[in-house]
């Protein structure tokens, strides 16, 4: 912890002000519901004797809490920020408007200070992340329409902005993706952002954030590898990842059966199963995975096998960090990371348990 938390009374106090102060840094978790919360949760309050108070999500989780459902305590700690929460929750109510700077300021809001606040907490600028979501809705709409509805559903008026934006997004323009392909891929979404899965009939082949940058070349590479065979849509295999994924962000499992294809080279899918190893709550520096390998000289040729991983959460190289215990990057973003170490405390103090 980065400080010690006060009184149960004075969080009580905290969570009746819904004090932004304590927002990520002290839960509640109440009797009566079974839910846990942020101090800031826009519910009904509790009375006294039902609640009670942590100091992380994984202690929430350990006694037996959901999250909930308004406040959402796992999404990123930017929520803290007002003039982040506010446009969330704009984006939220209508994630078909089509934003722009003027909005911002009409908000009363400074583009370039909202434009440096999303990219220290997500990575991208508010605008990219409206248009992505604008995107997410056209790409559902793919699922089982046409171009053009799909188009309307996101918000383009142009045909040619939808293509590129999409392009942009995944590695090619939406009509050419064929349909009854061998692989098919959907979106969805998490409480840590919306992710692309990728799967054939019987297995995953890839699951990444839909904002990770390298996305739109791993699905390049997945294209040329299949000979341009991939689809919009889901397969009945899709519904056991759903169910997988929520049973791990949910604080109910960290064990994934959902079968995987792994594209890579022998020593690289190597590296992939010593990650799938590594039990959740636990973390290795790329010189001890490389060690548990039987191979120490190849720390390099690990971090690069770690770096490419196209499986997100179920092969899990967030777990990897410096040798020295912090954090180091992470394709889905520092702040992911961050959360998912954090969420699997939860297993390792439950297995101890």
């Amino acid at each position: 912890m980065l400080f010690d938390l006060p009184s149960d009374d004075t969080l009580y106090e905290a969570l009746l002000r819904r004090d932004p102060r304590y927002d990520g840094r002290a839960y509640v978790g109440v009797s009566t519901t079974g839910v846990f919360c942020r101090l800031t949760c826009p519910a009904r309050k509790p009375l006294r004797a039902h609640c009670s108070f942590y100091p992380d999500l994984g202690a929430c989780l350990d006694a037996g809490f959901r999250p909930c459902k308004r406040c959402h305590p796992l999404a990123p700690a930017a929520a803290a920020d007002p003039a982040i929460k506010d446009l969330m929750a704009a984006l939220d109510a209508d994630p078909g408007y089509r934003w722009g700077e003027a909005d911002l300021v009409r908000r009363g809001y400074d583009p370039s200070t909202i434009r440096r606040s999303f990219k220290r907490h997500f990575g991208m600028t508010f605008l990219d992340m409206a248009r992505q979501r604008r995107l997410a809705q056209g790409f559902t709409a793919l699922e089982t329409g046409k171009v053009i509805d799909a188009q309307l559903d996101a918000g383009f008026e142009s045909p040619q902005a939808f293509r590129t934006a999409f392009a942009r997004l995944l590695g090619a323009p939406p009509n050419s993706f064929p349909k009854g392909a061998m692989l098919r891929a959907a979106y969805i979404n998490t409480p840590l952002g919306s992710m692309i899965a990728v799967t054939d009939k019987s297995a995953l082949h890839l699951l990444e954030f839909a904002d990770r940058k390298a996305l739109p070349t791993e699905l390049k590479r997945l294209r040329k590898m299949v000979k341009d065979d991939i689809g919009i849509g889901r397969f009945a295999i899709f519904a056991q990842l759903q169910t997988e994924l929520g049973r791990y962000f949910s604080g109910e499992s960290a064990v994934f059966n959902i079968p995987l294809v792994m594209h890579g080279s022998a020593f690289t899918r190597q590296v992939w199963q010593a990650l799938r190893k590594i039990p959740a709550g636990d973390t290795r520096s790329y010189s001890a995975l490389a060690r548990e390998m039987g191979t120490p000289q190849s720390t390099r040729a690990v971090a690069r096998a770690n770096g490419v991983n196209q499986i997100a959460l179920i092969i899990p190289c967030h777990r990897v960090i410096a040798a020295d215990g912090q954090s180091t990057g992470y394709g889905g973003g520092l702040w992911r990371k961050q959360k998912l170490i954090e969420l699997e405390r939860h297993y390792a103090k439950r297995k101890t348990s």
